[in-house]
């Protein structure tokens, strides 16, 4: 089997090893970019009865820059606000082990049928935040399961806060006359 794809595999399994794995190899960045690529494009093909192909396009793009800030708010909440004492880390670690934490989104694409969209979504996303916390506890050699649970959610309230700043920024502006 390609060592992609196996990787792929076992981080959807929620094999513990792959993260160790994948947060020491500094070979497995274009690895780890592309399963948020293929997590996204799956998640475009999903719902491109409703969104269409540009749904595809700004998803992608909006998943490898959701990705990039996401490691970056973890690693600074994980390494400053909230280490363990054998907490050790760089942001390529947490760009590696998070993006493959994307591997069970490429479930997604099963939304391209209409009575399975809601359920497949709701159900890659609980998947992909449990890769998340395991992803994240690897990464920041945590042995609290909870303290990597908290790193998430701070850092998910924290971009959402900053969604929110650009939204009503951006969304707030209206079209010159």
């Amino acid at each position: 089997m390609n060592p992609f794809v196996n990787r792929m595999i076992r981080a959807a399994r929620l094999e513990v090893g792959l993260y160790e794995e994948v947060e020491a190899d500094k070979g497995a960045m274009g690895q780890a970019m592309g399963v948020v690529v293929l997590s996204s494009l799956a998640a475009g093909i999903g719902v491109i009865t409703t969104q269409g192909v540009k749904g595809i396009v700004f998803g992608t793009i909006a998943a490898l820059v959701g990705w990039y800030i996401w490691a970056f708010l973890t690693y600074l909440i994980g390494t400053k606000l909230l280490p363990e004492p054998q907490t050790h880390a760089d942001h390529g670690e947490l760009l590696r082990t998070i993006g493959f934490s994307s591997s069970p989104g490429l479930i997604r694409v099963l939304g391209i049928i209409p009575f399975l969209r809601s359920i497949v979504f709701l159900a890659a996303g609980i998947w992909m935040l449990v890769a998340m916390v395991i992803a994240v506890r690897q990464a920041l050699d945590y042995e609290s399961t909870l303290r990597a649970v908290g790193v998430c959610v701070i850092g998910w309230l924290i971009q959402l806060l900053l969604l929110a700043l650009v939204f009503s920024i951006f969304g707030g502006m209206s079209a010159p006359a």
